[in-house]
């Protein structure tokens, strides 16, 4: 079934060539060589969801006119012979993308986001043992330099995510958000410098992270957010299982809600690792 999956996945977006960038091709050829072998032929391909089911418990970020996600039953099957529901929440709750135009003006909104934006090679960076000790540690150049030392040079338009272990966190809004008595809030990010360097350096299509946000919980100009939104660029915010990718190999495919003129909206993430 996971191939069948795969093969129809693949096969759609290689349908959509003109719009794609060849080294996504190169990675989506892969993908479907291995969905046309025979079972006995194939090599394990994984498909991780990075996404967290929409629920009354997702943190949200804690600023005014936010809140919860709230779902209510219109209809029952016992009593209208089908089920169906309403929902409502802010566009930046959960696993959600932010369009370039949330921090900037005269940018995309997120349902100008084209196919190509939106799939891309995943690159991991784990700073996980540096946040156990500093809850407001930012990803510094020196954390992607130690990366490419051993993984290679980032390949542009890339994705690059940061795990920070955060996602442990989860279950817990007052321990994800992680404020303090003045309600300044502590969890990790990227720094400014790191973001410029992603993003002018490298050439990074996005970037991502497994907190409520790619800025730190202290920060309060949002310079990370400016960086990438300023060059047409898009950021995910609240990712799950990060920790399950490998730091390079992967891709990643963002599926974001396509609200007209949105600042962006829950998305549905999934990283497929070849053999």
């Amino acid at each position: 079934m996971r191939y069948i999956l795969l093969g129809i996945i693949v096969s759609f977006l290689l349908s959509s060539r003109p719009c794609l960038s060849e080294g996504v091709l190169e990675l989506l050829q892969e993908g479907k060589a291995q969905a046309s072998l025979a079972p006995s032929e194939r090599r394990m391909v994984q498909v991780i969801d990075l996404t967290y089911p929409l629920n009354e418990k997702n943190a949200y970020w804690p600023g005014p006119s936010y809140g919860p996600f709230k779902y209510e039953v219109l209809a029952s099957i016992e009593k209208h012979g089908a089920f169906s529901g309403r929902y409502s929440t802010p566009e930046h709750l959960g696993t959600h993308l932010d369009a370039p135009n949330h921090f900037e003006p005269f940018q995309p909104s997120v349902d100008q986001l084209t196919l190509n934006d939106l799939i891309g090679p995943a690159v991991v960076i784990d700073i996980c043992q540096k946040t156990i000790l500093d809850p407001d540690y930012a990803l510094q150049v020196e954390d992607v330099v130690e990366w490419e030392t051993k993984h290679g040079t980032l390949p542009p338009n890339s994705i690059v995510l940061i795990h920070t272990g955060w996602g442990q966190r989860w279950g817990d809004y007052e321990k994800y958000k992680n404020a303090d008595a003045q309600g300044t809030l502590h969890f990790p990010g990227y720094s400014k410098e790191a973001a410029l360097f992603l993003a002018e350096k490298r050439q990074v299509k996005a970037v991502g992270i497994d907190t409520l946000s790619v800025d730190p919980g202290i920060s309060k100009d949002f310079p990370t957010h400016h960086v990438f939104n300023s060059r047409g660029r898009w950021m995910l915010e609240n990712l799950a299982n990060i920790e399950k990718l490998p730091p390079k190999g992967a891709t990643l495919i963002v599926a974001p809600i396509k609200i007209e003129g949105g600042s962006g909206g829950q998305a549905r993430v999934w990283a497929i690792i070849p053999p």
